[in-house]
């Protein structure tokens, strides 16, 4: 962390006085897995900005690392700028990090400041986030997100019996497992869920998530067995890396074929736009609200829809604001570390997140209860 600023101010206000990041390790509640990779334990990388006498805070989900990042090359230029030009910020933090490049940890970390830097902006104008951005707020649909692979089906079946009590519009879960070498158990618990929508909430959708698991071919046909059961999503039935592979599951499929979630510049959404139903934007890896501003600005131009990855509590004041948005994930190992460490947060009602009334994005770190997991 560099050496705090003495108070200031710019010509047009407040200039930042201090940035500071830390890491907490929270281990999950059972083993995760999904189709390419699975884990124990996850980080998130807090960042706090000060200002004027007020903080603003940002995270993102991502290596300890991330917060040597912000201390050794973010706050260096962001110290001392204005605090009301977040934007700014953000063009000065990617220049400096050109060495290192600009992408995975060091795109989390910048991701991580942005929303911070909105957050503080906002509480020194006493505005919610929307106002700031001149637009009126709607609710946001969310769909239940967890079924990992290595769950078992009572720890699934409770899973999606909790979003469902919830009146969540949609429910999705983890398929590919073992980069795809296991098609039957996919299939069967992608039936297990549809029996339970079918029973216990009609009307709510099916999703499900490959996390690149698949090969072309292989997605194709997978995917034609998924339509039987009325899956509605496809979430990145093969690399998103894969730009042919994807424009070829969607031609062949029903289900609405997504991806998005890794990408962490406009370049990269711009790729993937002419292959997907939907673009997933991530908040905490995009370059932060700046990033997501752009990313659905590019989705409105092209006709595509809009749907925000993880982190929804964060996303939530800017999702209430973009165009074509469908919804957003509720992510279970997300929701959860906030709901433990996190203050100001609102669980959905009918289906639907609302932004915050007070300034900001209304989300504060428990200081206290996180302690214990601090890593960094």
């Amino acid at each position: 962390m560099s050496d705090p600023l003495p108070d200031a101010r710019t010509e047009d206000g407040p200039c930042v006085t201090a940035l500071e990041a830390a890491a907490y390790t929270v281990a999950t509640d059972a083993p995760e897995g999904d189709g390419t990779l699975a884990w124990d334990h996850t980080t998130m990388v807090v960042v706090h900005a000060r200002a004027g006498g007020e903080v603003g805070t940002g995270w993102t989900w991502a290596p300890a690392a991330a917060a040597a990042v912000v201390d050794e090359l973010l706050s260096p230029v962001v110290l001392g700028r204005d605090a009301l030009a977040p934007a700014a910020a953000q063009e000065a933090m990617l220049r400096a990090v050109r060495n290192a490049g600009r992408g995975g940890l060091v795109a989390m970390a910048v991701s991580a400041v942005d929303i911070a830097l909105w957050d503080l902006g906002a509480r020194l104008l006493d505005l919610p986030l929307h106002r700031w951005w001149g637009d009126a707020a709607t609710p946001v649909p969310v769909y239940g997100s967890g079924g990992f692979t290595t769950y078992d089906d009572d720890r699934l079946r409770s899973q999606v019996r909790g979003w469902l009590a919830l009146g969540l519009p949609a429910v999705k879960i983890k398929v590919g497992e073992s980069w795809g070498r296991r098609e039957r158990r996919d299939l069967d618990r992608t039936a297990l869920v549809r029996d339970l929508v079918d029973t216990t909430g009609p009307g709510t959708q099916v999703f499900v998530d490959a996390n690149g698991g698949y090969s072309p071919g292989q997605a194709r046909r997978v995917g034609r067995d998924l339509d039987a059961l009325g899956v509605t999503w496809f979430e990145e039935p093969v690399s998103s890396e894969d730009l042919p592979g994807l424009a070829a599951v969607r031609a062949a499929v029903d289900a609405d074929v997504a991806a998005g979630e890794y990408a962490d510049d406009p370049a990269a959404f711009a790729r993937l736009l002419p292959v997907v139903d939907c673009l997933q934007v991530d908040v905490t890896r995009c370059g932060g609200y700046t990033g997501w501003r752009q990313a659905v600005a590019l989705a409105a131009a092209h006709g595509v829809d809009v749907s925000g990855h993880c982190a929804p509590y964060l996303t939530v004041p800017v999702a209430a604001v973009t165009p074509r948005l469908r919804h957003l994930e509720w992510f279970h190992d997300h929701v959860r570390i906030v709901r433990e460490l996190v203050e100001g947060y609102a669980d959905p009602l009918g289906g639907t997140l609302t932004v915050a009334d007070g300034p900001g994005h209304g989300l504060r770190l428990r200081a206290a209860a996180a302690e214990r997991y601090r890593v960094a």
